[in-house]
């Protein structure tokens, strides 16, 4: 069965991406994008459960949102930061066109930068 999964990793302090919220988007075709949920990271990074699965998991294109910027702050990264901070929304969009896989997103993320790619 399909599903979709994230993980966050900070690759600035070397750990998982704890207390990261984070939204799942689908991108509808007229334009605009429909909320299907939001989600915090966990002691690990990850989410408790997949984003999506079973019928709710169809082709299309989809966006995971986020909030970087209240975990840098949270954790001291954002100290000495000028305003606006140069990430704070990180914003992914991709599209799944075989629903029957899994789809994991991993985020590798720092104050300057971020990484992405499908992962297993």
């Amino acid at each position: 069965m399909g599903r979709l999964t994230t993980h966050v990793l900070d690759t600035a302090l070397g750990r998982p991406g704890a207390g990261i919220a984070v939204t799942l988007y689908r991108v509808k075709p007229s334009g605009g994008r429909e909320k299907l949920g939001g989600y915090t990271t966990n002691d690990d990074g990850r989410c408790d459960r997949p984003l999506l699965e079973g019928a709710a998991f169809t082709v299309g294109i989809y966006e995971l949102v986020f909030e970087a910027g209240a975990y840098f702050e949270r954790t001291g990264q954002s100290q000495g930061m000028a305003e606006p901070k140069f990430l704070d929304h990180v914003t992914i969009r991709f599209g799944i066109a075989v629903p029957k896989q899994h789809y994991h997103v991993p985020l590798l993320l720092s104050p300057y930068a971020y990484s992405t790619y499908r992962g297993s």
